[in-house]
């Protein structure tokens, strides 16, 4: 999975990229300190692989993982050249979603570069640019197709939907509210253009560290996004990313110890894979043995043949069948073995949807 951060420069970006990766992003209190796109790797905790990497005295134990850019803040008029964000656009549009961080916190000593802090302006400045940048990506489309469309048909259907699209993103609308018809041609289309305002959205509601506790409850700034993501299906997530940069310095038992202390569940990080996960459908199985055990992301909905196929493709061409147990259930039982004279290891086909936590070994032959 990869994520793409964006926002505005000075609402906790880099501080929270820094704190999530341990990437070292540099961070400033001035725009535009985040000059290239950083590129962050994060493994996503799962105490079910330790555990299971235990069981099977696993000599590696390989969790799944994120992969975090971060570009420099956008700001008004990006798209059309000012500051610097317009030229790292194109550095998130292979990823899978948006992670917008917004600013729900007051400090004085920290600019704002609009001068206040209004989290429904500032997302309204980003969607815009990204609007602009997508509707230049389709007139680029346009100029290309537009010549050879009088003499090729598809190209002449291409063209149609092209300057459909643009008129909807030229509204001020982003593409993934543009009503793309059953065609399998124009949602072929459609996702070649990879347009950033058809990405799935996390907003990041950056707050201060008195607003940790209530998850934001009681910020008005936190309610203006959560009531603008409601609208538009997307994800929030509160996060303090001053609090989350102090954690990444921690070990995991004294970051326990930090989480307690503040009243809080779960870090920003863990926080933002659920959100993710949950937004685009994610799901993991497991696989372990003495070699190895690992954690496999796939699509909620995944057949096994193509659950196998993410392990290698000859697994799913020569698919035969899956023996799957229930993490809890092995847990219960405390062996494979056990588990098996308890009935609670199936053999599945191939019209099997393999489910979150299960364990499984894939029989194929080529």
């Amino acid at each position: 999975m990869k994520l793409g951060i964006v926002g505005l420069p000075n609402v906790g970006k880099s501080t929270l990229f820094n704190s999530l990766t341990k990437a070292g992003a540099e961070s400033a209190n001035y725009p535009f300190c985040t000059i290239d796109p950083n590129v962050g790797v994060v493994t996503v905790p799962d105490e079910r692989l330790t555990k299971l990497g235990e069981m099977y005295h696993s000599k590696k134990v390989t969790p799944a993982v994120i992969e975090f850019v971060d570009i420099a803040g956008l700001v008004k008029g990006a798209s059309k050249g000012e500051g610097l964000g317009n030229q790292f656009l194109a550095n998130i549009r292979e990823v899978d979603a948006i992670v917008h961080v917004v600013r729900c916190f007051e400090d004085t000593n920290v600019v704002h570069v609009d001068g206040s802090v209004d989290p429904a302006r500032d997302i309204e400045t980003i969607n815009l640019e990204l609007i602009f940048s997508d509707v230049e990506i389709l007139e680029r489309r346009i100029a290309k197709v537009a010549k050879q469309a009088r003499m090729d048909k598809t190209l002449a259907k291409e063209l149609k939907l092209l300057e459909v699209l643009k008129a909807h993103l030229e509204e001020g609308n982003m593409a993934k509210t543009f009503e793309l018809s059953e065609d399998e041609d124009e949602i072929e289309w459609y996702r070649s253009y990879n347009l950033l305002t058809a990405k799935p959205v996390i907003y990041a509601a950056n707050v201060s560290e008195d607003d940790l506790a209530d998850d934001g409850a009681a910020n008005p700034h936190v309610k203006n996004v959560r009531e603008l993501a409601e609208k538009e299906n997307s994800e929030v997530f509160v996060i303090c990313a001053q609090i989350e940069q102090e954690m990444a310095e921690l070990e995991d038992d004294e970051k326990a110890m930090f989480l307690e202390e503040l009243g809080l569940k779960e870090s920003g990080l863990e926080k933002l894979i659920r959100a993710s996960y949950k937004l685009l459908g994610l799901i993991s199985f497991l696989t372990s043995g003495e070699d190895e055990t690992r954690a496999w992301t796939i699509k909620n909905g995944t057949k096994a043949p193509q659950a196998a196929g993410k392990i290698h493709t000859d697994f799913e061409r020569g698919f035969i069948r899956a023996e799957v147990v229930a993490y809890q259930d092995l847990m219960a039982c405390g062996s494979m073995v056990a588990a098996k004279e308890k009935g609670l290891v199936r053999l599945e086909g191939k019209e099997y949807v393999v489910k979150d936590g299960d364990i499984i070994v894939f029989r194929f032959n080529v």
